[in-house]
């Protein structure tokens, strides 16, 4: 089967330089989820992959193609067409002809309608086969909408057979009235879409080349046309604006959310999460609201996550407590570990079981082994560090020299007091205590104290006294002046 999607319009509603169909929904491309559906659609054996009609913004489209591939293989086999001119889609599709296997039946897509199922689109393919390939129906894709303004309407005849699709504005007021809908979707005879291609005229309202006029043609050719619905409306909504962008965006958090909960997961309010790639969770996953889970994501059982926390590309163990305005990213986190409030685990940051990273802390491209507890305040980066570790509020590692990054071990049952500097390349030996307020530029011994600091002393001391500056005493004095000949005056 060809597939053609086409992505080739500017989008001006959306007032951006970025094509439209690049805008994201959910954190991805329009694009991506139509090439995504499309890719699932084709065998293995396909010959051609899905083509892709670019026209504005080309550059940027054939970027995120280049970039695609190196994230998924699959997309090396889409191949783009150029529409230098924006003419209507039914021009759009001709620049993709050179391309279709005539002997296969050819699906239309749309890039900037996302939603649309596998599930319906494969209805929609079957609902088109033939005796032959080459010979099958044509299979639209249409829907009926309360309010269906700005539609292309199908029009059928006396028996409910399609005649013809009249664009909104070139229906009269009774084709208006009509609530079945065009989506723009269907699967045509290949060899009959090149004859009905070659023969459309630009005879309407908005001077362009319309696809939906080759629906006439084939009623006129004895074409079979059969139409099916889509499961849910939300699947065939395009987007060409950023209001209808910001709508379908909740529709579709809804739909993940309704997912999540169906799978045994507690959301404080399905309407206040958001959900930017993929969320696997296990059972009695408790979600507060505002939290966002960008990438890969997976939380374990019983863990919690609390309010207006956001994870990226991040694995969670089991009965983990995330509290609130924590931020994760690129973190493993253990079993039965307590995160935040307001801490951050950076890229690398890989935490065993009953670890405890307290409020305002950062971990960035460090190993922290069981039981260990940075409550309050640290900052721990390019570090190992062991089991049974406390780390004291304002300890730091340096890590950094100005050049280059040093690591930072620390072994097991350390205790380290508050407002320690590490100064790394350094090791702390197991057991070892550091005294609050060290500068640790050596390793430290295990088992043993290590101070640095200055000796502490006391000196007498009299506090300055604050004294009021001259300008403000002479007008103090200037006033008391004048109010001294006042009074005179009243006495005489």
């Amino acid at each position: 089967m060809n597939i053609v999607i086409l992505a080739a319009g500017q989008g001006k509603r959306m007032k951006s330089a970025l094509p439209k169909v690049l805008q994201t929904l959910a954190g991805k491309p329009l694009l991506q989820y139509v090439l995504n559906t499309a890719l699932e659609l084709q065998t293995k054996n396909t010959k051609n992959g899905p083509i892709v009609v670019i026209g504005h913004g080309a550059a940027d489209v054939k970027a995120f193609l280049l970039n695609a591939v190196k994230q998924d293989p699959r997309y090396g086999k889409v191949s783009t067409a150029i529409q230098a001119e924006q003419k209507g889609t039914g021009h759009a599709v001709l620049q993709a002809l050179p391309k279709l296997d005539l002997n296969e039946p050819t699906l239309v897509l749309y890039g900037d309608v996302p939603l649309t199922s596998k599930k319906t689109l494969a209805k929609l393919v079957t609902l088109a086969d033939g005796v032959r390939r080459q010979d099958c129906a044509l299979a639209l894709l249409t829907q009926s909408l309360s309010n269906p303004s700005g539609y292309g309407r199908i029009v059928r005849d006396i028996d409910g057979s399609v005649q013809e699709i009249v664009e909104e504005k070139d229906a009269t007021s009774t084709q208006k009235k009509i609530q079945e809908i065009n989506t723009g979707i269907m699967v045509l005879p290949s060899n009959s879409l090149k004859k009905w291609l070659k023969a459309l005229r630009a005879s309407n309202a908005q001077g362009e080349y319309y696809l939906t006029d080759v629906i006439a043609m084939a009623v006129k050719d004895g074409v079979p046309i059969r139409t099916t619905q889509a499961d849910a409306e939300y699947e065939t909504v395009g987007v060409n604006s950023r209001d209808q962008l910001a709508a379908l965006e909740r529709v579709h958090q809804q739909h993940i959310a309704t997912q999540l909960m169906d799978a045994g997961v507690s959301l404080a309010d399905p309407a206040r999460i958001d959900v930017r790639g993929t969320l696997e969770c296990g059972t009695d996953v408790f979600i507060d609201v505002g939290c966002v889970f960008e990438g890969d994501v997976t939380l374990g059982s019983g863990t919690r996550i609390g309010p207006y926390s956001i994870i990226r590309n991040s694995t969670i163990g089991k009965q983990v407590a995330i509290h609130a305005f924590s931020h994760l990213d690129g973190a493993k986190v253990g079993a039965a570990s307590v995160i935040g409030p307001y801490a951050r685990l950076r890229p690398g940051a890989d935490l065993a079981n009953d670890v405890h990273i307290g409020n305002f802390v950062e971990v960035k491209n460090s190993r922290i082994a069981a039981n260990s507890k940075a409550n309050h305040l640290a900052y721990v980066g390019d570090s190992i560090v062991g089991a049974r570790v406390n780390i004291g509020a304002g300890t730091i590692t340096c890590n950094y020299d100005g050049v280059n990054k040093h690591q930072t071990i620390i072994e097991d049952d350390v205790f380290i007091g508050s407002d320690t500097q590490l100064v790394a390349p350094v090791r702390v030996g197991r057991g070892a205590t550091l005294g609050a307020g060290t500068t640790l530029t050596k390793d430290a011994p295990p088992n043993q104290l290590t101070v640095s600091r200055a000796k502490q002393i006391s000196l007498p001391w009299e506090r300055p006294i604050k004294q009021e500056k001259k300008v403000a005493a002479s007008k103090v004095s200037a006033k008391k002046k004048v109010a001294k000949k006042v009074v005179a005056k009243g006495k005489k």
